[in-house]
């Protein structure tokens, strides 16, 4: 339990650190990275690093929005079929987001595997 705890924090500060130097796909290296460090078993390598990105880009996206009255949000959630929610496109936005750090989780868990033989 303490090993899912950690990566879950690890995951999120390395990639809040790394948001500031690297573009988007930052969440990805950032969940590879703990992949590679804190090992996990099972379902937990995916869904871990999956729910820390979620939260963090929902997170992170809510405080960015709410200094301009989430007018951006709105312009583009009316673009995509959200019928102008910004909310909605939040947590569509930390999906977006945990499915690219679950997948590079996975793929973190399959070096060591790979590194291990």
């Amino acid at each position: 339990m303490t090993k899912i705890i950690t990566n879950f924090f690890a995951t999120i500060l390395l990639a809040f650190l790394l948001s500031f130097v690297m573009p988007w796909w930052s969440v990805m290296t950032a969940a590879l990275a703990t992949a590679l460090f804190i090992p996990l078993k099972r379902a937990a390598v995916f869904f871990v690093p999956f729910f820390a990105i979620l939260i963090f880009w929902a997170v992170y996206s809510f405080i960015l929005s709410s200094g301009n009255d989430y007018t951006l949000a709105k312009r583009i959630a009316v673009l995509l079929p959200l019928s102008g929610n910004p909310y909605l496109l939040m947590l569509v936005t930390g999906i977006i987001g945990g499915l690219a750090a679950g997948v590079a989780a996975v793929f973190g868990k399959q070096i060591t595997l790979m590194g291990n033989k």
